[in-house]
């Protein structure tokens, strides 16, 4: 069985580093796998039982590294129409540092920058952490329905026989808040919004939930079968700029374009997601989280 990152499934953190580089230009094949390999030992190596770490590549980046690429996976691009888009912004290679300690989480990011530095730049740099008792900004408690137990690797990993077997599609996105404009909605409006009570985040039932919810939106069904995602979301930001990193894992990564094209009004009812009205997402990519064996064969002959 083909082991996955253990840090995926790793929960209970409450503080999170997480770096998208984009790889320069003129970097060699074996420049870039050097430095990845490198910076990938310097982790699994360190003080590891201090921080958990998930590695995710694109398409283009992992063709280099491996060759191996899992069927479907590609870049990012946009979905929907103005105003409600979700933007495109593919980088190169991801990584997801997270625990109890925000210093650990500091030295082995700048450990692992070290090496990757070498071949590549950074153009997201972003501290997470826990908002009370796992809550979005919003003040609604995120990941309801996430799975449990052996369900979230059923959920998030390629089966086996497949190439990635152990891997993952994963979906990243920072979604930048509107909070002075959710927070000016009474509470049965905000709670409209996302369709789910604010307290104890029980879902909305019948007439009370609005067809343009967050969950009305995102939980989607295709021939009767719902398109399961395991989510990771990390808050972040201060009283300038605050919102959501948004992480997600999945075992198919057509389900991340049938929840996104539910959610920005690309589907044959043309409704949008209500949530993307107090919130908007700047980023977008995707990524492939391998194996634990995949990712210690970087940089072998």
């Amino acid at each position: 069985m083909s082991l996955p990152q253990p840090g995926i499934f790793a929960e209970g953190s409450n503080t999170h580093v997480l770096l998208e580089y984009r790889v320069k230009d003129g970097v060699s094949d074996t420049q870039l796998r050097t430095a990845v390999s490198a910076a990938v030992a310097a982790l699994a190596t360190g003080d590891s039982n201090k921080y958990n770490v998930v590695w995710g590549f694109a398409a283009a980046c992992w063709a280099r590294l491996s060759g191996a690429v899992p069927l479907g996976l590609k870049a990012f691009t946009p979905v929907g129409k103005a105003p409600n888009i979700a933007p495109a912004t593919q980088r190169d290679i991801l990584l997801w540092l997270h625990g109890t300690d925000a210093g650990h989480n500091f030295d082995g990011a700048q450990l692992a920058h070290r090496f990757l530095s070498e071949v590549a730049v950074v153009e997201l740099d972003k501290t997470g952490f826990l908002y009370h008792d796992a809550r979005d900004l919003t003040g609604f408690i995120d990941g309801t329905e996430n799975p449990e137990a052996d369900e979230r690797r059923q959920v998030a990993l390629i089966p086996e026989g497949q190439v990635g077997a152990g891997g993952s599609f994963m979906l990243t996105q920072q979604w930048v808040h509107k909070l002075r404009d959710f927070g000016a909605l009474n509470q049965t409006e905000q709670e409209n919004v996302i369709g789910r009570t604010k307290p104890d985040s029980v879902e909305l039932s019948g007439e009370r939930m609005p067809n343009n919810s967050h969950v009305s939106r995102s939980d989607v069904k295709i021939n009767g079968v719902g398109q399961k995602l395991y989510r990771r979301s990390v808050p972040y930001g201060g009283v300038v700029e605050s919102g959501l990193y948004f992480l997600s894992f999945s075992a198919e990564i057509s389900r991340y374009d049938a929840i996104l094209a539910s959610m920005f009004g690309m589907t044959e009812d043309g409704i949008h997601d209500r949530l993307t009205d107090f919130s908007t997402p700047v980023t977008g990519s995707y990524w492939f989280s391998p194996s634990l064996l995949e990712l210690s064969e970087i940089g072998k002959d």
